[in-house]
């Protein structure tokens, strides 16, 4: 029996050293856990961690006050510092708990926070007074967009009838020009065309008729 003991010993010393090495390396607990965003259905939990620490995930345990339901949410990987909470019963009262998670393990739990979720009929007021504003706000940007596509469309067609007039009075110009030079072209060829002569003019010479002379004998 001494020697089983004095074998223990030892082993018992070990693994206490190991669970104290543990707990010294996990993280601390969360702190200034908040509940908002409050519905009927869902919430929002947050949270921070204190600096200094390598956190890899986090752990969050959710039940009603009454003991109906409990659920153990756990998410590795992420550095993520808040959770949403869904499929929660309207008019409910909740408490939560947060954890954060380590390479040694996990912190001890944070402390309790309580809240309550709203009824339905609480809900449908803020969601209509929010659609409304959606719907007047989506209006004034249909406006908006429709006054600047009319202000475009109106500058395109200003430009394009500019260019139009630009187009035709060139044309004109062109074609004035070209007419006044068809015209002193046709000028100078009747200047120097030879003059035609009529029959039987003074430029023409005169025919001597033969003489005849006649003596009587």
């Amino acid at each position: 029996m001494s020697r089983f003991s004095a074998f223990l010993n030892p082993v018992l010393l070990l693994f206490s050293c190991d669970l104290c090495l543990v707990r010294a390396n996990r993280p601390p607990s969360p702190v200034n856990v908040t509940v908002t965003q409050l519905k009927a259905n869902s919430a929002t939990v947050s949270w921070d961690v204190p600096e200094g620490d390598v956190v890899i995930g986090y752990a969050i345990l959710q039940q009603r006050q009454d003991g109906q339901m409990q659920r153990f949410i756990r998410e590795v990987n992420t550095t993520n510092r808040a959770c949403v909470l869904w499929d929660l019963a309207e008019d409910a009262d909740y408490i939560i708990q947060v954890q954060s998670i380590g390479l040694y393990g996990e912190s001890q739990a944070s402390k309790r926070v309580h809240f309550r979720t709203l009824k339905e009929t609480d809900r449908l007021p803020s969601n209509s007074s929010n659609q409304g504003d959606i719907t007047m706000e989506g209006l004034d940007k249909d406006r908006q967009l429709q006054t600047g596509e009319i202000i475009i469309i109106v500058a395109v067609l200003l430009m394009w009838a500019a260019v139009i007039a630009l187009f035709c009075r060139q044309y004109d110009i062109i074609k004035d020009n070209d007419s006044n030079n068809n015209k002193e072209k046709t000028k100078p060829s009747s200047e120097h065309s030879t003059p035609e002569r009529p029959s039987g003019g003074l430029l023409r010479s005169k025919k001597k008729s033969p003489s005849v002379n006649i003596i009587e004998v």
